[in-house]
């Protein structure tokens, strides 16, 4: 999510899912990640990750930093005010802040406040998406090199459970812990994504990603036949690594 303005899209972007699953995502999501962070050791805090400037605890109190800011409206607005202070790219100077803010803070102290804070954080993208779901942000937002408008649904039911569950992706490939994954949480998550991946493309294709999240989905007669593991579609798409072809488009997390 960046607020780069660049020409966009007339209609705004929704998230495919309903209300109700995608607060049930989202919480889950929060609780794994939470899980996750509960398992590191001491060493496992300081090790590098997909994003250059974050250490695992960087990318945690960027994930605190953002939960905190959807639990509470007054913190919503100050920390968008301070990103709209900082200038320059406003994603870059929110999670910039987002760190720099928490970075006194140990591995101990920031389990504990990402504890406390998810069931408010879960209920205020809930009343967000209420109150703001069907309305677009006021800056396109830019993928592929085109600018789209986004829906504030969008946001609070997709982009944020994505951008939660690619950081507990991030965290398992710095550290070597085990990545939890499941059909019922997991793998409806990546085929939001193959979905949406398609729709972007619009190309035939078939497309069979293994492990726990993965599945077979197939787009149109003819086209390519791809297989790869569901994680590494999606830190494919999301420019992590990266991909060729139908692979090199790119989906938000």
């Amino acid at each position: 999510m960046t607020t780069t303005a660049v020409p966009g899209t007339q209609r705004a972007r929704r998230s495919a899912f309903d209300r109700t699953t995608a607060m049930r995502l989202a919480t889950d999501e929060y609780r794994r990640y939470l899980d996750q962070l509960r398992s590191l050791s001491g060493p496992d805090w300081e090790r590098p990750t997909d994003c250059p400037a974050w250490d695992v605890r960087a990318m945690a109190t960027h994930n605190l930093g953002m939960a905190e800011m959807v639990a509470s409206m007054r913190e919503y607005a100050r920390q968008n005010a301070g990103a709209a202070r900082a200038g320059g790219d406003f994603l870059d100077a929110l999670t910039a802040g987002q760190v720099r803010e928490r970075a006194g803070l140990g591995p101990a102290q920031v389990v504990q406040r990402y504890a406390a804070v998810l069931p408010r954080a879960a209920r205020g993208r809930r009343r967000r998406s209420v109150q703001l779901g069907w309305a677009p942000m006021p800056v396109p937002q830019p993928v592929n090199g085109v600018g789209e408008r986004w829906s504030f649904g969008f946001v609070f039911d997709t982009i944020l459970t994505r951008d939660t569950w690619m950081h507990r992706v991030d965290t398992a490939q710095a550290t070597g812990r085990p990545l939890v994954l499941t059909p019922e949480h997991d793998g409806v998550l990546v085929a939001d994504v193959v979905a949406e991946w398609a729709a972007r493309h619009g190309r035939p294709c078939t497309l069979t990603l293994t492990g726990p999240a993965g599945g077979t989905w197939s787009f149109g007669a003819g086209g390519p036949a791809l297989e790869l593991d569901a994680v590494t579609f999606c830190r494919t798409v999301s420019r992590r690594v990266p991909g060729e072809d139908l692979l090199d488009v790119e989906v938000p997390f």
